[in-house]
């Protein structure tokens, strides 16, 4: 990480330097030198990072050099920032500006010498490096932040380990031994646990039985929460009544409705005279489990509760009807197939004399992971990017320094951190700033991938990694490829994924999130107050004397406000001790009154911009929610670089056709476009003029009455996703749509068609490059029509809460490249109909992934 400090520090004052020359000439000779110092200490980086875990002395130094770094940053930066603050005040009064110049010549000074003596600092450390044999490591300029071949080989030979679904093993038993359990008739357990310690796959394997074949066809109605995030029991109770019913919008809203008691009560009978599965992930507390349980029936019943937990004593409370499955280790066998699948990839050219070694290294490694499914994991993202037998030889005697000092200490799982630790230490420099900073986020959160990405360029921190020359890659591209990256390694678990199979959400496992926070406070990145475990005042005092934190995040819960006594609503009043605090994130504020403190105005490097000049913004890539009464649109065509962008149209604009005239060359080069008319059916020509003139567009989202859609538009050769919600079309438009003969992904959502057109056709030839499409409460259609030719290439295909039809498409049928049905909240009747017995079975008995969902109940709630 020292590395990354150095670098990163440089890189910024090199920036903040030249932008700020003018108001830095006085100690340009200064900054200049320790820039000289901080570069040369570069060169010896590496190698002290790889040595940093053999020595004490090595920790000190890295620390050291760290620290330096920072303080010179600090000095520069603040003075700079405080310099450049009063000239844009200015100062009228002859002898107050007298005196002003006096004091910056008198600050000058100062600085001056606290940036020789930080200089002097790194220089001594560089000396004591050098006796001490730490050697510099000369790099090519034009490869050190980049690939070398044998790295780029083993990119491209690595297969993707995100779809860690596809690669259980040793599961297979307890899946089926929790299968059976469930769905035998004389099963009279309501709370069926999984017990076992954290990393050995108690959710994969929850996961596995509630999407079993068996199990979905003996329960009628689902629900999955996971209770380790913070959430009041309310909120718990909640969302398993809502998932259990299919909830519509109305039903929904009076749940929300309801008193606490009057929503367990509700819960409680649902539980009580449906066949229910309800998942409980991730219980940790005794305490938890009776704050929920009155929701849950105590007497006999059909449905079942399924909880994962760490905890024994929440495994096996005592007066309770529970089934206790304890998860076991890999055994040996197990954990080198596991570490197989990941680590070597099928691809991969390997005689039999290289593989019987890597065997034989990689079961003496695994001598370490316990059978931890987790350890083993992590370990395989290491070694896959390990080719020779010299590499792997490397790890196993880094394994054997970070793991053998894990085992025989009462926590069981203390070896695993080892081996995350090593994982960590495994990270090239540019991609462990990327990491630590995924540490702000709760445990068992997922976080957006697009939000994520943004952040790690605005912080500059994946400006660390090079572009690639010739490859045109923007900032975003670069921030999504250290994200791969870190998937790749397994450090990174992938959540949600797009319909195309690009990544959205995005989390950590717990364990991992808990060696990340350790690394982060120990590198000075990120400190984290939970006020779930702690007092919060305390905490923050404490994390001032922890070193100069740049990244605090504080969470409150429910309880912070009834808890905090009045006297103490100056919750971040400590603030004030973080002079050179870069990142504030402070969530969970609903309940509580707090005030800034008035030094936070001296916190110079927290940076906001309010009042922006997009004319200004030369290098913006993403602009969203953009109301364009408040703004010039002309400045829009300033913003060359401009690739998504999202309108927001609430009024009538004023010579539109000629401003989008002017900026044509800019729209041209817009790759999405979402246009949101909120100015109803008066705002829909200038929506339709909005993307007459992107033509370039890749992904169109329309959102509120259009009617016409632009009859130029099956002539865009780029456009391949779709997206229109409450356009309410004339009935005409699909055969618009029908003629679009690149679009693969096709978002149905709350279309209406004008006039009293119920009927939906989709002719043959039409949608000739479709691949997914999405129906969604399309609730006037009450027939849809496939005909046989159309959507040769549809792969997936999910229809929901369409209330009107009552059978589905006879023409599914002719869908021969179906893969992936998805029916959710219809009507009964046409739910009845496509089960296996059903009239329509027929219809879809083709289709190897049938994913049925609960019907949609029409009546009120009681």
């Amino acid at each position: 990480m020292a590395e990354a400090v150095v670098s990163f520090v440089l890189q910024n004052v090199r920036v903040f330097t030249t932008q700020e020359a003018k108001f830095l000439s006085g100690v340009s000779h200064q900054v200049e030198g320790a820039q000289t110092e901080l570069l040369v200490m570069k060169g010896f980086q590496k190698n002290l990072d790889a040595r940093r875990g053999e020595d004490p002395t090595v920790q000190l130094w890295v620390a050291q050099i760290r620290d330096a770094a920072y303080d010179l940053e600090d000095v520069i930066e603040t003075y700079g920032l405080k310099v450049v603050s009063k000239k844009k005040r200015g100062v009228k009064n002859v002898l107050k500006r007298f005196a002003c110049i006096f004091k910056e010549g008198v600050d000058l000074h100062r600085i001056g010498k606290e940036i020789e003596n930080i200089t002097a600092k790194i220089s001594k450390l560089r000396s004591s490096l050098e006796k001490y044999n730490i050697k510099e490591i000369i790099r090519d300029r034009d490869s050190s932040d980049g690939e070398s071949s044998s790295q780029l080989h083993q990119r491209l030979r690595q297969s993707y380990s995100h779809a860690v679904e596809c690669d259980v093993v040793g599961l297979e038993s307890n899946v089926e031994e929790l299968v059976m359990h469930l769905v035998k008739d004389e099963n009279r357990h309501r709370v069926v646990s999984i017990w076992g310690m954290g990393g050995l796959g108690k959710t994969t394997l929850a996961r596995k039985v509630y999407h079993d074949k068996k199990v979905r066809q003996h329960f009628h109605s689902f629900a999955w929460f996971c209770v380790s995030q913070r959430y009041q029991v309310r909120n718990v109770w909640e969302g398993i009544l809502i998932e259990l019913i299919s909830a519509t919008k109305e039903q929904r809203q009076e749940v929300k409705d309801m008193r606490d008691d009057e929503i367990a009560t509700k819960l409680f009978r649902v539980l009580q005279e449906m066949k229910c599965l309800v998942i409980l992930d991730d219980i940790w507390r005794i305490e938890t489990w009776n704050l929920l349980k009155a929701a849950f029936p105590n007497v006999e019943t059909e449905s079942t509760i399924l909880l994962t937990t760490r905890n024994q004593a929440v495994a096996t409370l005592p007066n309770r009807n529970a089934f206790l499955h304890k998860l076991q280790p890999l055994n040996e066998n197990e954990s080198w197939n596991l570490l197989e699948k990941k680590a070597i990839s099928e691809r991969a050219d390997i005689d039999l004399g290289m593989f019987t070694k890597k065997r034989e290294l990689g079961m003496k490694m695994l001598r370490h992971c316990k059978g931890l499914p987790l350890a083993i994991i992590v370990l395989a993202g290491v070694l896959a990017r390990k080719n020779t037998i010299r590499e792997w030889e490397r790890v196993y005697e880094n394994v054997h320094e970070y793991i053998s000092r894990g085992i025989g200490h009462e926590e069981e799982y203390e070896g695993v951190s080892q081996v995350l630790a090593l994982s960590y230490d495994d990270l090239p420099y540019y991609l462990k700033p990327c990491f630590l900073y995924l540490g702000h986020y709760l445990e068992d959160s997922e976080f957006l991938v697009s939000k994520l990405t943004k952040l790690w360029v605005a912080e500059g921190l994946i400006s660390l990694r090079k572009q690639r020359h010739g490859l045109g890659e923007t900032m975003e591209d670069i921030a999504r490829d250290c994200l791969s990256e870190l998937v790749e390694r397994c450090l990174v678990q992938v959540g949600t994924s797009g319909s195309s199979g690009t990544i959205k959400g995005c989390q950590i496992h717990d364990l991992v999130r808990d060696m990340c926070l350790l690394k982060a406070k120990e590198e000075s990145f990120l400190q984290i107050n939970n006020s779930l475990q702690e007092n919060t005042s305390s905490v923050v005092a404490e994390a001032s004397q922890l070193g100069k934190i740049r990244r605090l995040a504080i969470y409150l819960d429910e309880k912070t406000d009834r808890r905090m006594p009045k006297s103490e609503k100056g919750l971040l009043s400590p603030l004030k001790d973080f002079k050179v605090l870069r990142v504030l994130k402070v969530e969970g504020l609903y309940n509580v009154e707090v005030e800034l403190p008035n030094e936070i105005g001296n916190m110079v490097h927290l940076r906001a911009k309010s009042n922006l000049e997009l004319s200004t913004l030369g290098h913006l890539q993403t602009l969203y929610s953009l109301a364009i009464e408040y703004c010039d649109l002309k400045d829009v065509g300033r913003l060359t670089n401009l690739r998504k962008l999202r309108l927001i149209l609430s009024s009538s604009l004023q010579n539109l056709e000629e401003i989008l005239k002017s900026t044509g060359s800019t729209l041209n080069r817009i790759r999405t476009l979402f246009v949101d008319n909120k100015f109803h059916y008066r705002g829909a020509k200038q929506a339709v003029q909005i993307v007459s003139s992107c033509r370039g567009i890749y992904k169109l989202a329309l959102v509120g009455p259009i009617a016409e859609l632009p009859k130029e538009l099956p002539n865009y050769p780029n456009l391949t996703k779709l997206e229109l919600c409450s356009c309410g079309l004339k009935e005409d438009q699909m055969g618009i749509l029908e003629k679009l003969p690149n679009v693969t992904i096709l978002k149905l959502i709350e279309i209406a068609f004008l006039g009293n057109t119920k009927i939906l056709v989709f002719s043959k030839g039409g949608f000739p490059s479709l691949e997914f499409l999405d129906v969604f409460i399309m609730g006037g259609i009450t027939e849809w029509r496939v005909e046989e030719g159309a959507m040769p290439r549809l792969c997936r295909l999910e229809i929901e809460y369409c209330w009107g039809l009552r059978t589905l498409p006879d023409g599914l049928r002719y869908l021969t490249n179906l893969r992936e049905l998805t029916v959710r909240g219809m009507r009964r009747e046409l739910h009845r109909r496509i089960e296996e017995d059903g009239d329509d079975f027929y219809k879809i008995q083709h289709v190897p992934s049938l994913v049925i969902g609960e019907p949609w109940d029409p009546a009120p709630m009681q």
